[in-house]
């Protein structure tokens, strides 16, 4: 059932994720962690009957949204499909790399299909109403967080297996059972850590004025709760953040000194230098990879610390709401730029997709002696060829 803020007159309840339109004013609500409830006015004469979504700026907001909503269910949605299709079909793609890429691509496909269409409606077209039921907003946030902690593991460990391949090319490879139990760890390890903002996760009845009410969905932490709060963002920001963008700078910091600046030993034939070109050509999207990626996410985290632990900064400020929408687009557009540099390009997914149409529409007519032989044909070879990436 819904949770009515307006229960009593003392401040109970605070909503770290600010999902609250700014205008909305309630007395009963304690913004944390400094603030009290007389800290800002909420019946002053000019914000009275206020709705921050009939504004121009969110409008304009709403469309940013939208459209970046609408090209995450598309690029995300078709590119991570018709690669895991291909993974499925063709067994000789099924190399290490490809596995640790394929849960990158199955975290951004349940964003892609089951949490943008409810995004939509949510900030879209309801305007910051959630109309979906209790059940559906605990699952839409619990997999959207889920989502992210899959796929920052997953670039992870997509990074350490380059630089045990490269800085370490003597020792033997991950075996395939070693590389399953890993990622088996990565999901549990992710499930595990995104289950306090399902428990937080709930539906609040929010009156806009007399005659409008919306409903918000989001997490919802007690004030006595205030510093298991604090705590489990910060081991958040640490181990999802902070410990992975350091352990992969790491990583492509000695990988790049291992192809750049090492002179290799003895006679180099043409097959050397085409494979250290394709490593240092790899290495480079990689790097890139892990840029966008800070530069998606690392605004999201910042606005976080700073609306959690100096909420006077910018609780004042009239559009801090929409900036922080703006921000959470920016960080979950990270999706499309994974989707893009590892599935579409690095593994040709559109010439695999064509290929699997083909081979549809010709089983139907020769048989599978020519289905036999197709899939011989377009299957890649398991080298380190594989890793290069086709930059076009």
């Amino acid at each position: 059932s819904s949770k009515d803020l307006a229960m009593d007159d003392n401040c109970t309840t605070f909503i770290p994720m600010y999902h609250l339109p700014e205008d909305m004013y309630y007395k009963n609500i304690t913004f944390p962690f400094h603030l009290s409830c007389n800290d800002i006015d909420y019946n002053t004469t000019e914000n009275v009957g206020l709705d921050m979504t009939t504004s121009t700026t969110f409008f304009t907001t709403r469309i940013v949204i939208g459209v970046a909503l609408i090209c995450i269910m598309l690029i995300c949605g078709v590119g991570n499909f018709v690669f895991i299709a291909a993974l499925a079909r063709y067994k000789k793609l099924r190399n290490l790399t490809n596995l640790l890429i394929a849960n990158l691509a199955i975290s951004d496909f349940i964003v892609a299909i089951i949490c943008c269409p409810f995004e939509i409606d949510y900030y879209v077209v309801k305007q910051l109403s959630w109309e979906h039921g209790h059940t559906l907003c605990i699952s839409v946030n619990y997999l959207r967080t889920l989502s992210l902690y899959v796929s920052t593991n997953a670039l992870l460990a997509i990074a350490v297996d380059r630089y045990l391949a490269i800085v370490h090319p003597l020792k033997p490879r991950m075996k395939y059972q070693t590389a399953s139990l890993l990622i088996v760890v990565v999901w549990i390890m992710s499930i595990l850590i995104a289950i306090p903002s399902a428990y937080f996760t709930a539906e609040t009845i929010l009156s806009v004025d007399n005659k409008q009410k919306k409903i918000f969905c989001g997490q919802i932490w007690s004030v006595d709760q205030e510093i298991y709060y604090k705590s489990y963002f910060l081991f958040i920001f640490g181990i999802e953040f902070v410990g992975p963008v350091i352990t992969m700078f790491l990583c492509y910091a000695r990988i790049s000194k291992e192809l750049w600046f090492k002179n290799v030993p003895g006679f180099q034939t043409d097959q050397i230098r085409k494979r250290l070109r394709c490593r240092r050509k790899t290495v480079m999207v990689l790097m890139g990879i892990l840029t966008a990626y800070i530069m998606c996410w690392a605004p999201y985290y910042g606005f976080a610390i700073i609306r959690d632990f100096y909420p006077t900064i910018i609780l004042k400020e009239k559009q801090y709401l929409t900036a922080f929408y703006m921000v959470e687009c920016i960080a979950m557009s990270n999706s499309v730029i994974n989707t893009v540099c590892f599935v579409t390009v690095k593994n040709n997914t559109i010439k695999y997709f064509k290929k699997i149409v083909l081979l549809r529409w010709k089983s139907t007519y020769i048989g599978s002696k020519i289905s036999a032989d197709l899939d011989l044909r377009t299957a890649v070879p398991v080298t380190e060829e594989v890793d290069c990436i086709r930059l076009k």
